[in-house]
């Protein structure tokens, strides 16, 4: 028998208020003017796409408790305190994956930061594989719905009346007038993002079963942010950059570089529609 002390993943635990709090605290400590109106969590391949805005500080993930550094090189780990138009805002430069096992916490921190700081808007990026024929790499989807493939959901566990109702509606996450702001600002088309655990790319038997249940992209991440964010009654945007034909579809082998490399070569649109949409929204 192997002993214990070698499986280091976390459960999927309950979110502690405590955790919670004590990240919050330790931003308004370092940053106690901060006023942020809107928040932005980048994922894979988006780190580069608030090239335009002001910084006026930022902060390692690693020096905000219980968030800690993130287990996936392409993601910087950094929040900043940006600028816009006058209006100032906080980026979040990369993410927690509920695959990196440190349990649901640093996964939905960021979001509960923003509601903290007062923030009523957050979008949420990402990188995902196409699944609908019009959703090639390089096309930017606005999220219009999700179907959860995680197997779990980061509100369960004991009610904390802090996030919200016991029972969240769901019927629109995704803020239809914020999804309206992404297509206007350039984004390619509007679509469904299934979300699966990973950190394995999905198999093409999965990638069939997702087209049948509805999905037209299928990632990692943001569905969480958005369940928790949406529970709070903040209004979310969700947006994703197809950076590869899901498994099956293409001809190419899948690997994290080639996601990197779609993004990069799809950046100049990124910051176009980040910014339009920014605009429309502060």
């Amino acid at each position: 028998m192997l002993p214990l002390d070698l499986f280091t993943i976390k459960p999927m635990e309950a979110i502690k208020q405590a955790s919670l709090d004590e990240a919050v605290s330790a931003v308004k400590k370092a940053w106690p003017k901060a006023a942020p109106k809107l928040g932005i969590i980048l994922g894979s391949g988006w780190g580069g796409a608030v090239a335009d805005f002001a910084v006026k500080a930022s902060m390692p993930y690693e020096e905000i408790p219980n968030l800690g550094k993130t287990a996936v090189t392409s993601h910087v780990g950094r929040l900043l305190l940006a600028e816009c138009g006058g209006v100032e805002l906080f980026i979040f430069q990369g993410r927690r994956h509920c695959y990196e096992g440190e349990g649901w916490t640093p996964v939905v921190l960021p979001v509960w930061i923003l509601k903290q700081f007062g923030v009523e808007t957050v979008l949420l990026t990402n990188a995902s594989g196409g699944i609908r024929e019009d959703l090639r790499p390089g096309s930017l989807m606005a999220i219009e719905d999700h179907i959860n493939m995680l197997g779990a959901n980061p509100l369960a566990g004991p009610h904390n009346p802090n996030f919200g109702t016991r029972f969240p509606d769901q019927t629109a996450v995704y803020d239809h007038d914020l999804r309206q702001a992404l297509v206007s600002s350039g984004a390619d088309a509007t679509g469904v993002y299934v979300a699966a655990t990973g950190p394995t790319f999905e198999t093409p038997a999965e990638v069939r079963a997702f087209r049948s249940m509805g999905a037209d992209a299928v990632g990692m991440s943001t569905v969480p942010e958005a369940i928790f964010a949406n529970a709070m009654g903040v209004k979310v945007a969700g947006l994703s950059c197809v950076c590869n034909w899901a498994a099956g579809l293409g001809d190419e082998k899948l690997t994290s570089e080639d996601v990197i490399r779609t993004a990069n070569e799809a950046m100049p649109r990124m910051r176009a529609v980040l910014n339009g949409f920014i605009e429309a929204t502060i």
